[in-house]
């Protein structure tokens, strides 16, 4: 598909997302793309987009600690953006190289939309929650009220609908919500806007990345009444994505790319209040260090009466770099029955098991983690294989 008819079919995902917003009272979708979007890039340097979540940290520390440039290419500041569509816009005309990005939506980047990008990574596992009002204590108490994803093809959309389904409730796109039904209208929001939609009652509830399930938290206007990683242990929702272009022309940067972002990983692991002071200190996100402190640092026992599987730790994000095969499959077969607003016939001409062999090159991530200890020193299986374990499935 050529360039400028990518281009028309993310904007015609960003109107779709404005019009459930509509419906849903929240605006400010629509204008993502252009209050978000970076100036064309100059130069030859490769250059990094993320939003600020801390899904994104490991590409953000590496840059925060030089690890970049010790690795052999200089990488200007990562740029911020503040909603996955005006993201995705620039890193399919080229204006950044390098992105975090759902990994469902990866999918459909390159399947739906024929981008020519390359999985290389995973930048985290785990890391998202179902944040609720405060009177709310069961799934069931969201029937007939909207509840907020980031966007229809991510991990929270997927899991969420089974969460739903699991409870007798009805996930439904612009259509207004039925306590009598039990339907509950799901909405595209970006993830600033969620907390401030949740204080005033336009949502009943959000399901995203943190640390703006913290933030609510924090502010005592929500709280986590379900994590993503109780349900599919150790998921992955964030990737690390670049232009085929770039792994073509210049593998030495990417191998560099991956050796930083590992690296970070690592030291996240074992550094997670100094890894939150970094992030905040440096001002790649802008929440409060309290939050990306809580985030990064959640215990088991503040959420014993949420967690179903405590052995899993799904109440606290994960760093490891490695692209487990049997998850790509695993999340294909899984991103078919969920809804959307918008064409979902991608999904069914897909084969689960070829995607991971065509969309992900996993050369450089093993010499990273090679040069790093090997599998063992991120706490993953010399393998490099691992059963998945999905209770929703």
């Amino acid at each position: 598909m050529a360039g400028p008819n990518r281009r028309a079919v993310l904007r015609g995902g960003i109107a779709l997302g404005a019009a459930a917003a509509a419906v849903g009272g929240v605006a400010g979708i629509a204008d993502l793309a252009t209050a978000s979007r970076p100036t064309a890039k100059t130069g030859t340097a490769p250059r990094i987009g993320y939003l600020p979540i801390t899904d994104a940290a490991p590409l953000l520390v590496a840059h925060g600690q030089n690890r970049y440039a010790k690795a052999g290419v200089e990488i200007p500041r990562p740029v911020l953006f503040r909603g996955w569509e005006s993201l995705a816009q620039a890193f399919v005309a080229g204006e950044v190289d390098v992105v975090h990005l759902l990994m469902p939506f990866a999918l459909q980047l390159r399947y739906q939309l024929g981008a020519q990008v390359r999985m290389v990574a995973w930048n985290h596992t785990n890391g998202s929650a179902l944040t609720v009002r405060p009177e709310i204590n069961d799934v069931r108490q969201l029937a007939g009220t909207s509840v907020a994803i980031p966007f229809w093809w991510s991990i929270h959309n997927i899991l969420l609908q089974r969460k739903l389904r699991a409870a007798g409730l009805t996930p439904v796109v612009r259509t207004a919500p039925s306590v009598s039904d039990g339907t509950v209208q799901l909405v595209v929001m970006a993830p600033a806007d969620m907390v401030p939609a949740l204080d005033t009652g336009t949502i009943s509830g959000y399901i995203v990345a943190d640390p703006f399930n913290a933030v609510a938290e924090v502010k005592k206007v929500g709280k986590v009444l379900w994590f993503t990683g109780d349900a599919w242990r150790d998921n992955a929702c964030c990737v690390v994505m670049v232009r085929q272009d770039l792994i073509d022309n210049s593998p030495q940067t990417v191998q560099a790319l991956t050796d930083g972002v590992a690296g970070a990983q690592q030291w996240i692991n074992g550094n997670r209040p100094d890894a939150a002071k970094l992030l905040s200190g440096n001002k790649y996100m802008p929440q409060p260090l309290p939050a990306i402190t809580k985030t990064l640092t959640r215990a088991e026992g503040d959420y014993a009466t949420v967690l179903t599987h405590p052995q899993w730790h799904g109440e606290r994000i994960g760093y490891t770099p490695y692209p487990f095969p049997g998850y790509t499959t695993a999340l294909v077969e899984a991103m078919r029955g969920t809804v959307v607003d918008g064409d979902a016939s991608f999904v069914d001409r897909l084969d689960p098991a070829t995607v991971h062999r065509d969309l992900v090159d996993d050369r450089f991530v093993v010499n990273s983690m090679n040069t790093l200890g090997g599998p063992a020193a991120f706490g993953l299986p010399a393998s490099l294989t691992r059963t998945e374990q999905d209770v929703l499935a």
